[in-house]
């Protein structure tokens, strides 16, 4: 049964010469996070924002910012991204050899904490730090591009996911995000898998009226 969720537009679809429409946008819909994508095109093949961008992003708008960071040497880039303003921050468990330091890292700057990976790395491989963090973003594409189809198998690891949080009574605690191909017409089956908050660029900014798209997707 579906319960409720957050939606966190990404603006990695949006149109970077007006970003402050796009937030607007995103107030009209009634959206609750502002998911922000930092690529360094080293992790992944794509170049986009830094903390100049989120610092202004942050002086229009009291929404939640999520920043995602596919970045090497992700401990480099904390604080800058902490100080512009980020609410929360995740780094992914591929991009560092010391994934406590990291985590400590974020912790310290006094934000949240979120751990991610690609759809190929085993979950087995963050289930170390669930205990440690306050998000689990699953990636459900291959991260580097927006517009990318919800990969097949994403839903059973949300699944798995959702059922060692709760072996470890931490279900209440770490939320679940997923990022990647989410639609209107797979939303609702990304939720009843246990996502908490879901990423949407696409389908949100390439649609006609994107305030009535998030009111859409909340009306599931």
């Amino acid at each position: 049964m579906a319960t409720e969720f957050k939606l966190a537009p990404s603006i990695l679809s949006a149109d970077f010469s007006n970003l402050g429409y796009a937030l607007q946008l995103c107030d009209d819909g009634g959206a609750h996070w502002i998911h922000i994508d930092v690529m360094d095109n080293q992790f992944v093949p794509n170049l986009t924002i830094g903390p100049p961008v989120v610092k202004s992003l942050r002086s229009k708008t009291n929404k939640f910012m999520d920043v995602h960071m596919m970045v090497i040497e992700p401990e480099k880039l904390v604080n800058p991204f902490a100080r512009a303003g980020a609410d929360l921050i995740t780094f992914h468990i591929e991009a560092t050899d010391d994934p406590q330091s990291v985590i400590d890292l974020i912790k310290s700057t006094g934000i949240q904490v979120g751990i991610s990976l690609k759809p190929s790395t085993p979950l087995s491989d963050i289930e170390p730090y669930y205990d440690q963090v306050d998000l689990i973003l699953v990636m459900s594409v291959e991260p580097g591009f927006g517009g990318q189809g919800y990969m097949e198998g994403s839903t059973a690891r949300i699944r798995e996911i959702k059922y060692k949080l709760n072996e470890q009574c931490l279900q209440d605690r770490v939320l679940i995000e997923v990022d990647g191909g989410i639609k209107l017409h797979n939303a609702k089956e990304v939720i009843d898998a246990g996502a908490d908050v879901l990423v949407a660029g696409s389908a949100i900014f390439g649609s006609e009226n994107p305030a009535k798209t998030i009111q859409d997707f909340y009306n599931l």
